[in-house]
């Protein structure tokens, strides 16, 4: 049956909000527009996962906070400007005595940030379930999920987790040992060069395993596999996507960067703290997320039978992957459609009843 063609003054009262070539068009076709889309449209939800995050992290925030402020009062107690003639008494022995508070206090810091790795892992578990979800475009209810996540993602946060302090707490000894050799040691020109190389591939080894620990919560979350397949595939990932890797992992971290510039103005430490409070732990999780999917879908889905590719996107020209009725998109659509009507019930998500339905 032909459809009957509407006319000006039916389209004007209408209004474009409730036409289906409009709820079409604000649909996302690409990464870039999902995320956006993500951001804007569920910032209450980002809010509450955040918080969800924060509260886990306490431990491990107070650790830094805890041996910043001990760094700090080293420099006031202990006498490194002592033979510079800057008021204070000559003192003997001082060579090597700063590089040694250095090694001493890494090593407590990142064996205590093993420990809160156990706390750390539970809030990580949950928001990476949470906003992975979100990636999908699925409906979530917060709390359910976070919880959820934690009870099927917590091994694999904890793996993560453990695996980057690990590597962090190897890096900085070998870079403090190194510093502390020189200091108190004669060495010859060409030791000075091996100990400098020493230090710079400690440094490319720690942000490795900063890249392969974000691959492992992609990974962990999306695919069900054991630690060393999961090590395999993480270090896979870094480095043959090792420019994107960089560029999204600089790109997630950007409001945690902003304590960087604390020490130039101390407005940036309360941004940094504001940030962190309102949105910085889930805005990494999803700026990432959404890059890794993005990935996963370019080249292993197509090639894991009953995977789905696309999940999330609307494509215009019809050239998904998925049926249009099993598409997480297409239901968004439909119920984009529906929301129009301002209906309270259908404007909200609807999750379906199957607790035992398995993702991986």
């Amino acid at each position: 049956m032909a459809q009957e063609k509407k006319g000006l003054i039916a389209r004007m009262l209408e209004g474009k909000e409730r036409s289906e070539e409009y709820a079409r068009s604000t649909l996302p076709t690409n990464r870039w527009q999902l995320f956006w889309d993500i951001f804007k449209g569920n910032f209450g939800k980002i809010f509450k996962v955040n918080f969800l995050i924060l509260l886990f992290f306490i431990p491990a925030i107070a650790i830094i906070v805890i041996f910043t402020l001990l760094g700090q009062t080293n420099g006031v107690l202990f006498p490194f400007g002592a033979n510079l003639g800057v008021g204070y008494p000559a003192q003997p022995n001082l060579e090597g005595l700063s590089q040694s508070l250095t090694l001493q206090s890494d090593l407590y810091m990142y064996g205590a940030f093993i420990l809160a790795s156990f706390i750390a892992a539970i809030g990580l578990a949950g928001g990476m379930y949470v906003i992975r979800n979100m990636v999908w475009t699925e409906g979530i209810f917060v709390a359910n999920d976070f919880w959820r996540g934690v009870k099927l993602n917590f091994w694999n946060a904890l793996q993560a987790a453990i695996f980057f302090c690990v590597v962090m707490l190897l890096g900085k000894f070998l870079i403090n040992t190194a510093e502390l050799t020189l200091a108190v040691q004669s060495v010859s020109k060409g030791q000075r060069i091996w100990f400098k190389i020493s230090e710079a591939f400690s440094v490319i080894m720690m942000v490795l395993a900063a890249l392969m620990s974000l691959w492992m919560i992609a990974l962990g979350v999306n695919y069900k596999q054991g630690f060393w397949t999961l090590i395999k595939n993480s270090f896979l990932m870094s480095i043959g996507m090792l420019p994107q890797s960089i560029f999204f992992a600089a790109l997630a971290l950007l409001p945690f960067a902003i304590f960087l510039l604390s020490d130039m103005m101390p407005l940036f430490l309360l941004l940094g703290i504001l940030f962190v409070a309102v949105f910085a732990f889930a805005y990494l999780l999803l700026v990432w997320l959404d890059f890794a999917q993005w990935a996963f879908d370019k080249f292993i889905n197509p090639k894991i039978e009953g995977a789905k590719v696309g999940r999330g996107l609307y494509n215009k020209d019809g050239s998904s992957a998925l049926e249009a009725n099993d598409s997480a998109a297409a239901m968004e659509y439909k119920r984009a459609i529906l929301a129009a009507g301002k209906s309270k019930l259908v404007s909200r998500p609807i999750k379906p009843i199957d607790d035992s339905l398995q993702v991986y």
